[in-house]
């Protein structure tokens, strides 16, 4: 097994970005009726994590099939350290309440792309 930080050189060495964010797997872990409670709370958190660039992406994944929505969530935190993300995930009110449960983990982004493409004068913004 290759500790964290060899890893995260070795990727860097090769060139590769080695960017690493946090990731919450969040599951409900008490009543619908709770997690929608926790909702609106929830959701003021995660776009104050936003407006701080604390949150580089959230929202909610479907079952096995991606036919039906089952409550499971995924967090992504930009953050300084595991502890720190910790703290972040911690402090959501919907964890925080216990109508959800997560669980973290560390994430190493090398490859990929994303499209961004800004129209000045609609104003659209589209992101791929």
């Amino acid at each position: 097994m290759v500790a964290w930080s060899d890893y995260k050189a070795e990727a860097k060495a090769r060139g590769a970005l080695a960017l690493e964010l946090y990731v919450a797997h969040s599951t409900p872990a008490k009543a619908p009726e709770d997690v929608k409670a926790a909702l609106p709370d929830h959701l003021a958190y995660q776009a104050q994590l936003e407006q701080a660039g604390q949150l580089a992406l959230a929202g909610p994944m479907s079952d096995e099939t991606g036919a039906h929505m089952q409550g499971v969530g995924l967090i992504i935190y930009r953050a300084p350290s595991l502890e720190a993300a910790q703290a972040l995930a911690e402090a959501d009110p919907m964890h925080k309440c216990g109508a959800r449960s997560f669980t973290l983990r560390r994430w190493m982004i090398n490859e990929g792309s994303l499209h961004l493409s800004v129209g000045l004068s609609t104003k659209a913004v589209n992101l791929s």
